[in-house]
């Protein structure tokens, strides 16, 4: 619902803050006081476009501000700023917006109803939206259904035309990766194969030179007269004087150990001479395979990860092709079957709604009956689409058709000559819908359009019941109407020199007796004062 509405600087008004509450509220005053502006401020905050010439004169923009809330009680406010250049700016919850995002974050919270272009009602793909809120739960369970088998539809379509996707592009290139994977799988690398490699190559290409330092080494050690026999030597001779002196000992120890280190060097050494490999035809082999490795990698690398990578990606596109056509063919089966899914789920919906078009008709004709449009006459036309033209709301086109008198062809809603009228087909559309219609706020502008006596009564009457499940704001003339208000505000003019200034205040008690009495006759004689009174009371009675 709109809670709050501040307006700056636009047409005649210089600054008005309105607070809004549930239930009916009404606008009125004299012609050309600024009525028409208030509800051209909330069409701005609805995504209409803006006009330079609305800002009022010598200022530089205009500033309309609202603030609304959605059936979740969760707050919106909205900004608009229209400068005197044509330039607009929105914000929404204080962060910049499109006028595209304003409509969509707030239309859906307000149906207005004025002039033809700004009537939902208009335009035939809101039809079968009431329709299906008449229906109730049976349409919207169809509904739902055929959305589901809708969307199964599509994700069969999506897979069928990605694998014909790839089915084409593996058979465009089809020669290249063969190819590659023939190149790779004839030297076969294995992942970490260049490192081992590496890792070899330094032995291999100075064998001789390493194996021969090795056997010096172990020479100078175990030889006669080497390492190990001089520690021992010098091991023994201590040995010879053990236990005289505890320094001497340790002494003793120490050689101990360093003749064991020495054993073990001298082993390890002489097990690395006997393994170091000086074969040339071994160091030529890990050359011409390192060779072929890096001739992989500069193709299909940086690295033999790389290779592998280009290798797995290869036979995998040879295989999509060999399996292709069996999955193609299964895929253009589940196609095919998602399709009849959604047909069936599309005749569903159909059913359901052609069912409920002829009582929702009839009801949309009984509402209408008494607001001056006795004889009336609706229709819903069912037009069915190609399947390629089917949309989330089903697979036929339809459109409300509206006969104004017995004997007339029903024509489409847009052909109506009268925004008043129109906004009385509306009235009654949401009177029928009653609790199921999901907009709150309603806001009527021309629903008194030529009419007048018993049945601006009842146009009050309808619009306070409509307030008891949605929010109701209507600018009118009519006391009849105003009447059945829970909240009157009067919008008024007033002249100073050469400017004027639209301002608007809440009447209440004798001050809205007073507005009632002005609306009847012109002015607040006894005898109008009366009348109002009068009135007030027939509406407060209908509460």
């Amino acid at each position: 619902m709109i809670e709050e509405l501040h307006v700056k600087d636009l047409a005649l008004i210089e600054e008005v803050w309105l607070e809004f509450s549930a239930g009916m509220t009404v606008m009125s005053g004299e012609t050309g006081a600024g009525k028409t502006a208030l509800v051209g401020a909330l069409k701005l905050l609805l995504g209409e476009r803006a006009d330079a010439g609305s800002v009022r004169a010598g200022q530089p923009e205009a500033v309309v501000e609202g603030r609304f809330a959605d059936a979740g009680a969760e707050e919106t406010v909205a900004r608009r700023r229209v400068g005197s250049d044509g330039r607009s700016r929105c914000t929404l919850d204080g962060q910049m917006a499109t006028v595209g995002a304003l409509a969509e974050r707030l239309g859906p919270l307000v149906d207005l109803h004025g002039q033809h272009e700004h009537q939902a009602l208009l335009a035939p793909s809101t039809h079968v939206t009431y329709l299906d809120r008449w229906a109730g739960d049976e349409a919207a369970d169809a509904l739902a259904g055929y959305r589901t088998a809708r969307a199964a539809y599509g994700t069969a379509q999506r897979a069928l035309a990605e694998l014909q996707e790839n089915l084409a592009r593996v058979a465009q290139n089809a020669e290249h990766y063969r190819f590659v994977a023939e190149e790779i799988e004839r030297i076969d690398p294995i992942a970490g194969e260049d490192a081992a490699l590496e890792a070899r190559l330094p032995a291999l290409q100075h064998g001789e030179q390493l194996a021969a330092a090795a056997d010096g080494a172990v020479e100078a050690l175990r030889g006669d007269g080497g390492a190990l026999d001089s520690i021992a030597t010098a091991a023994g001779t201590l040995a010879r004087a053990e236990a005289v002196d505890p320094a001497l000992d340790a002494l003793a120890g120490r050689l101990a150990e360093a003749l064991a280190l020495v054993d073990d060097a001298s082993a390890e050494l002489r097990a690395y001479r006997d393994r170091v490999e000086h074969d040339s035809a071994a160091l030529d082999e890990v050359l011409e395979r390192l060779g072929q490795l890096t001739g992989l990698m500069r193709k299909y690398g940086p690295d033999l990860d790389s290779v592998l990578t280009a290798w797995t990606e290869a036979t995998s596109a040879l295989s999509v092709r060999e399996q292709g056509a069996g999955e193609a063919q299964s895929a253009q089966a589940a196609v095919e079957v998602a399709r009849r899914e959604m047909q069936a789920a599309a005749e569903t919906l159909d059913a359901v709604r052609r069912r409920a078009a002829p009582e929702f008709v009839e009801a949309l004709a009984a509402a209408v009956s008494d607001l001056a449009m006795s004889g009336a006459r609706f229709e819903i036309a069912f037009g069915e689409l190609p399947f390629e033209s089917w949309t989330a709301d089903g697979s036929e086109r339809i459109e409300f058709l509206y006969a104004p008198a017995p004997g007339q062809p029903a024509r489409s809603l847009a052909r109506i000559a009268s925004g008043g009228e129109l906004s009385r087909v509306m009235l009654a559309l949401k009177g029928v819908l009653g609790e199921a219609d999901t907009v709150r706020t309603l806001v009527f502008d021309e629903v008194d359009a030529g009419i007048g006596g018993a049945t601006a009564h009842t146009v009050g009457r309808r619009l306070r019941e409509l307030s008891l499940t949605h929010q109701v704001i209507v600018v009118t003339h009519l006391a009849q109407v105003a009447a059945y208000a829970d909240t009157q505000l009067v919008v008024e003019k007033s002249v100073l020199g050469d400017s004027a200034t639209t301002t608007v205040r809440l009447v209440e008690a004798l001050e809205r007796e007073a507005e009632i009495a002005r609306m009847l006759s012109g002015n607040d004689s006894a005898a109008s004062l009366t009348h109002a009174r009068e009135l007030l009371a027939q509406a407060a009675a209908t509460r």
